[in-house]
């Protein structure tokens, strides 16, 4: 049997599109026959790089409305439920990413990752708080203190620090981004479906 091609999707719990993203992504690639890695990081040390101290969709206020307008339409458009928008917004993500990169390996990583999304994005609800972040890996069946213990390792926490300068020197500058096996970067929840056309092999125009 053939290997089938591998699509990294690298997403940010804080981030509302990569929300999306992470709801669609598994049937959609299945149907493309691409595999998908999933990779959280740490957006923030990239925007603080790029001089922004704050979620663009706050710097921007007529920004920050349209995307929240725009998160109404495409949640009904794919069936999803309502977005509800947590307060604050953006949410402190560091306890559920160092979660997810501690477990990157697991096979609770991706309802593990849709289980924050859904909490903070679908219910409104707080992933901020360690305690946030333990109650949903309880509830998964898992060890949630136990995990982000572990997690908040010295170790693992250096594993947080490689993911977001591997995305820097990738390329990546926003979240959801996806990245194909040969280094082609597609950035937005919008371009999901090319990334994975472009992951299984078809090119647009003949494009190399």
């Amino acid at each position: 049997m053939a290997r089938r091609p591998t699509l990294e999707f690298w997403y940010e719990f804080a981030s509302t599109y990569s929300y999306l993203a992470a709801m669609r992504v598994e049937a959609l690639a299945e149907a493309a026959g691409v595999d998908i890695r999933w990779r959280p990081f740490l957006l923030g040390p990239i925007f603080a790089a790029q001089g922004w101290t704050n979620s663009p969709f706050n710097i921007f206020p007529i920004k920050g409305r349209n995307m929240w307008r725009d998160l109404d339409r495409e949640a009904a458009r794919y069936g999803m439920p309502p977005v509800t928008r947590p307060n604050p917004f953006p949410q402190n993500s560091l306890s559920a990413t160092r979660a997810a990169i501690y477990g990157a390996e697991q096979d609770w990583l991706v309802p593990f990752t849709k289980a924050v999304f859904e909490t903070e994005f679908a219910r409104g609800g707080s992933i901020a708080e360690p305690h946030a972040v333990v109650a949903i890996l309880d509830k998964l069946g898992l060890d949630g203190t136990a995990i982000l213990k572990a997690a908040s390792s010295e170790s693992s926490k250096g594993r947080l620090k490689l993911a977001g300068e591997e995305a820097r020197s990738r390329g990546i500058f926003g979240a959801p981004s996806f990245l194909t096996e040969d280094g082609e970067l597609f950035w937005g929840n919008d371009r999901l479906e090319q990334a994975l056309d472009w992951a299984a092999g078809n090119r647009p125009g003949g494009m190399r």
